[in-house]
């Protein structure tokens, strides 16, 4: 790429998302009045965030600067790069999307899910190949090969006059590949100066020096699926397409049949065969509801669910819900897949259930059936050593691994005022060949999706979903004579997830009690009557009298009747 010679104003970065947490990864880069963002990807919720489906950035950054967004990269196809696709396009006025193949289709697939037709609004510019260049006003983009565990990611040059970007979204360091030899990343270090490279750091924690290779992985499952006296079971990402090829390769290799299951692996799979990823169709893949016309040892079953999903497909063989398959005691049940944070109870769950039906269950604490997409520790550091860049800024992971990443860095004597770890929010500039996080943020606030809702769930409402489930509700409705301010008969009460009403007949006559006294202070003069504060009264002091009662509060929500 060619260097710029010229007064340089500076280049913003600023994450939107994935500085904090797994997930949500977007960033906008801003020179001069030229905007390129890379990636727009969805978190999944947290425990106590009920009732969310998923949660996306947030871009009130962007309100008014529309029309200054050149282009959308993205990185990859998996949904903490892609799942805010249908909801943030739209919004922001479909600026071009860039991205390969296998990218571009799922997001068009994921918009169609969401939106009929709206796939075809989509401006799209696909990289055919890692030499593409691209011109987005002031910023000029190329491309690099990386591994990762969903075929068609790439990595993103962004070059501009006061430096340039270098981010491989996610990635890993595959020692010895299936095919080719192993990536390097020394040719990177040739960019134009300064170089600020982005590295994804979600394996900092990772110290283990063993890195499980493709070859040895699919050794492992071969040899499952070959001595396999029943039929196996193998749960997956729906994004593993190379692997499922690869075992629908082996079983069309050993005259076995394959049945996928899950709306994403048979969608995955459609997407893949279209694009030419996936070849092997007639005489290997059968239908789900056919397996049992095949002996069982003939059967592979490749399905979505390893993580415990409620619904999905693993979850419903081990409760006896799935309408075509059912588990014996001589099948082989593997789980090719990794924990994803926050599942690690469902997927214990899950294996319990499993291993009371099932003698054969495998998973990567037994033997090595699944290689992570992402790097190690060994990893950053040898990343780090190869593009040799002037700036360093870990990405995509929880602020304390973020820092892990940085003690890397710093612990093979890169210099640590270089090394720059951001907030959701953070704004840096690059300015002649300095770097400067300025002393204000931009708002990154969650915005929710609950349903067809996107953003009506506010932080309030989900205060009240979890008192709601902490403490349950209390509903008091009282009748009150307009002319007199009294208490018309007793107040009636509904108690849900509080307390058992039949078992608590003192609690509930005291409360009774209560509330007329205080309507009666309230309203008992006779005139015009403040309902409202009457309500708050009854809200405040009943509330108030119950966690005296109980040590518990719950949503007290009181109903006033005229009459």
């Amino acid at each position: 790429m060619e260097k710029y010679h010229q007064k340089e104003s500076p280049l913003r970065i600023i994450p939107l998302g994935g500085q904090e947490e797994v997930g949500r990864n977007m960033t906008v880069f801003e020179y001069e009045k030229d905007i390129v963002i890379l990636d727009m990807g969805i978190q999944f919720p947290e425990e106590d965030m009920l009732g969310i489906d998923y949660i996306i950035p947030s871009v009130s950054y962007l309100k008014g600067k529309e029309k200054n967004i050149r282009a959308v990269i993205f990185s990859h196809g998996h949904l903490d790069h892609i799942g805010a696709a249908p909801l943030l396009l739209p919004k922001l006025g479909y600026p071009p999307v860039v991205g390969r193949d296998l990218t571009i289709a799922m997001i068009k697939k994921r918009m169609e899910d969401f939106e009929k037709n709206s796939a075809k609004r989509l401006n799209v510019i696909r990289i055919n190949s890692v030499n593409d260049r691209f011109n987005f006003g002031k910023f000029r983009i190329g491309f690099f090969e990386i591994e990762h565990s969903i075929m068609d990611a790439i990595g993103v040059i962004i070059n501009t006059p006061p430096g340039t970007i270098i981010h491989p979204g996610d990635w890993t360091m595959e020692k010895n590949p299936v095919n080719g030899e192993p990536l390097t990343y020394h040719h990177l270090a040739k960019l134009p100066k300064p170089k600020i490279l982005m590295l994804e750091s979600l394996g900092a924690i990772n110290t283990s020096p063993k890195i499980i290779s493709e070859k040895e992985m699919y050794a492992n499952l071969e040899k499952l699926i070959s001595q396999a006296k029943g039929k196996i079971i193998i749960g997956t990402f729906a994004s593993q397409i190379k692997r499922i090829n690869y075992l629908l390769e082996y079983a069309k290799r050993i005259g076995k049949k394959v049945a996928l299951d899950g709306y994403s692996m048979k969608m995955n799979v459609e997407i893949a065969k279209e694009l030419g990823y996936i070849k092997v169709g007639g005489g290997t893949i059968i239908p789900i509801n056919s397996i049992n016309k095949y002996p069982e040892e003939k059967v592979i079953i490749i399905c979505t669910g390893a993580q415990g999903e409620g619904n999905a497909v693993l979850s419903r063989i081990v409760s006896d819900n799935h309408k075509f398959v059912k588990i014996r005691k001589n099948d082989t049940i593997v789980f090719s897949s990794s924990v994803i944070p926050g599942n690690e109870r469902t997927i214990q769950r899950l294996k319990d259930g499993l291993y009371r039906k099932c003698d054969n269950v495998v998973h990567s604490d037994i033997m090595d059936v699944h290689i992570s997409g992402h790097s190690n520790a060994d990893s950053i550091k040898k990343m780090i050593k190869q593009i040799q860049p002037d700036f360093f800024l870990p990405v995509y992971a929880n602020h304390y691994i973020l820092k892990e990443a940085a003690k890397l860095a710093a612990g093979i004597n890169y210099p640590e005022k270089n090394i720059f770890v951001l907030d959701n929010g953070s704004i840096i500039e690059f300015h002649n060949k300095t770097a400067e996080v300025l002393n204000k943020k931009i708002d990154t606030g969650y915005v929710f999706v609950d349903g067809l809702g996107i953003g009506d769930i506010g932080e309030v409402v989900l205060r009240d979903r979890q008192t709601l489930a902490k403490d349950g509700m209390f509903v008091i409705i009282t009748t009150i004579d307009r002319q007199t301010g009294k208490v018309h008969g007793s107040p009636d009460i509904i108690s849900r997830g509080f307390v058992y009403l039949r078992e608590s007949k003192e609690l509930l006559r005291q409360t009774r009690k209560k509330v007329v006294s205080i309507v009666d202070r309230a309203a008992g003069s006779g005139g015009a009557v403040n309902w409202t504060y009457v309500k708050e009264e009854i809200r405040d002091k009943v509330g108030e009298f119950l966690y005296q009662q109980t040590q518990r509060r719950p949503m007290v929500l009181p109903v006033v009747i005229e009459v």
